[in-house]
């Protein structure tokens, strides 16, 4: 718990609204939600060291509290397989970053066509609510998501789980494995608890969440805060 508080406390007292890719990870992990391996680092040598902890293939990101669209912003670069590659990358990304803010996301590359999305969004008048849905590029386009006012079941991120149209996605299919869904579920009522025990939080993307064989896995996340009043 208490390395929650001290994320969430860093970035009001900073005034900022949202947390970074890192910093929303970090709190989800503390959930015991699943996240990629990653290591933040500020330096060449650090990109080095990290590369190595981690292991190819890798993406590497721009990180900060101010980067919702961190591709749309060409500040992603994904299948790193060397170390000069990396290095490389890292250049390349600062060099692209605004400020003093630069960051840099060394991350596990998921492996995984399967995209989905899950979140928890604060509703005026029925509270938190959790989101779950097709995930990646097609969240906008398609809109295929279900919701559910917290706190969740099991039985209740179950139906939840059924009621998207691509739901046939989540069972063995072309020589792919079917989704973990105890874990899936569990995921989903996470993020339901989350919003009931976090009042400060008024946001939670998950997305995309990939399914790597059968494990769901947090890729990106997003935590929006409320703003101070």
């Amino acid at each position: 718990m208490g390395n929650r508080s001290v994320i969430v406390e860093k970035a009001r007292r900073e005034g900022r609204k949202t947390l970074s890719e890192y910093e929303s990870k970090d709190f989800l992990k503390s959930y015991d939600i699943p996240v990629t391996r990653e290591i933040l680092v500020r330096t060449r040598e650090e990109c080095k060291k990290a590369t190595q902890a981690i292991g190819y293939p890798l993406v590497l990101k721009g990180c900060s509290p101010h980067l919702a669209h961190k591709t749309e912003k060409g500040l992603v670069r994904v299948d790193i397989r060397s170390e000069q590659e990396a290095v490389l990358a890292f250049d390349d990304l600062t060099s692209r970053m605004e400020g003093n803010e630069k960051d840099i996301l060394v991350q596990e590359m998921i492996k995984g066509t399967r995209e989905l999305v899950a979140g928890m969004t604060r509703d005026p008048q029925f509270g938190p609510c959790v989101m779950f849905g097709l995930g990646g590029i097609f969240t906008e386009i398609l809109k295929d998501i279900a919701f559910r006012v917290a706190p969740l079941e099991i039985r209740d991120a179950l139906e939840m789980t059924q009621e998207i149209k691509a739901h046939k996605i989540l069972g063995a299919v072309r020589g792919m494995p079917a989704a973990d869904m105890e874990l899936l579920c569990d995921i989903l009522v996470k993020m339901g608890e989350i919003g009931m025990e976090n009042e400060f939080i008024q946001e939670i993307d998950i997305n995309p969440l990939i399914l790597s064989g059968a494990k769901p896995v947090a890729v990106d996340a997003l935590i929006v805060l409320k703003v101070p009043v």
